[in-house]
């Protein structure tokens, strides 16, 4: 069953013969295998060309940075998860990576396109960057919506890994338009939403990495790869010292319910 138009059976990534595996143009055992890190080869299995050097540094750094944060939902999924089907590894790994959204890990994206989508109004108005970012933060402010990218529950005086990542770009010279916009909605923010507004590390993520030329439509690739890693590692202690089964009976004795009553605690209420 065909939906729309596919005329384009292509893929331009991999092919393989009896003799040889060929990746982005490259003999998998000669060129690649024992001769590129997994950095570089992330990014050239997703934009098709090696990396320069700063473009391998602010990458290695975004990756390290959001690797691991805890013990928080997608990562109590996952465990819980192993620690019910301690033989389902990749289902395991499904919900953790199923469970980064809008609001963890999968918010870096969001931040993003938010930039992006600034610069583009910019562009479009004579190249008025901070008239931009002062119009998005008044429309937000409007429409009571969060800033992507700025503010965190619990480093309000500044996400530290948002900080590092900001002066690893400016040091390797990779700041460029996202992170300037970034820094524009920061100063800008506190004032207009009335409030701490200090970058976050799905902020910074996003802006250093961009602004380093990777693409936005694959930007949701860092923080899934980052944070497999991450729950390898949870995975892994869960398989050898189990919390998952004390996590949910914690979880339900937090909850209480207070949905309609049965017939019968009726009846013993009556008695």
């Amino acid at each position: 069953m065909r939906i729309g138009k596919q005329d384009q059976a292509f893929t331009a990534i991999a092919t393989s013969d009896a003799e040889s595996i060929t990746v982005r143009g490259n003999d998998l055992c000669d060129e690649l295998i024992g001769r590129i890190d997994f950095t570089d080869y992330f990014w050239l299995l997703v934009i098709g060309e090696r990396p320069s050097e700063r473009q391998r540094a602010m990458m290695d750094a975004c990756l390290v940075s959001i690797a691991e944060h805890g013990l928080v939902p997608s990562v109590q999924a996952a465990r819980m998860t192993l620690a019910a089907g301690p033989d389902a590894w990749q289902g395991a790994m499904a919900a953790g990576l199923l469970g980064m959204g809008s609001i963890v890990a999968g918010s870096s994206e969001s931040a993003g396109r938010y930039l992006a989508d600034i610069i583009a109004d910019a562009n479009e108005h004579g190249g008025d960057l901070e008239g931009a970012v002062v119009a998005s933060l008044d429309a937000l402010k409007a429409a009571r919506k969060k800033v992507p990218g700025l503010g965190h529950p619990q480093h309000n005086e500044g996400d530290p890994r948002a900080n590092r990542l900001l002066q690893i770009s400016d040091d390797l010279g990779v700041s460029g338009k996202y992170v300037e916009t970034l820094r524009l909605l920061a100063e800008h923010a506190p004032g207009i939403i009335n409030r701490p507004l200090p970058i976050n590390v799905s902020g910074a993520i996003p802006a250093t990495i961009l602004d380093a030329g990777w693409p936005l439509e694959a930007l949701k690739a860092v923080p899934l790869l980052a944070r497999t890693a991450g729950l390898a590692a949870h995975l892994y202690e869960e398989s050898l010292r189990s919390i998952g089964f004390i996590m949910s009976h914690k979880a339900d004795l937090a909850i209480s319910y207070d949905g309609k009553a049965s017939s019968a605690s009726d009846k013993q209420k009556s008695v």
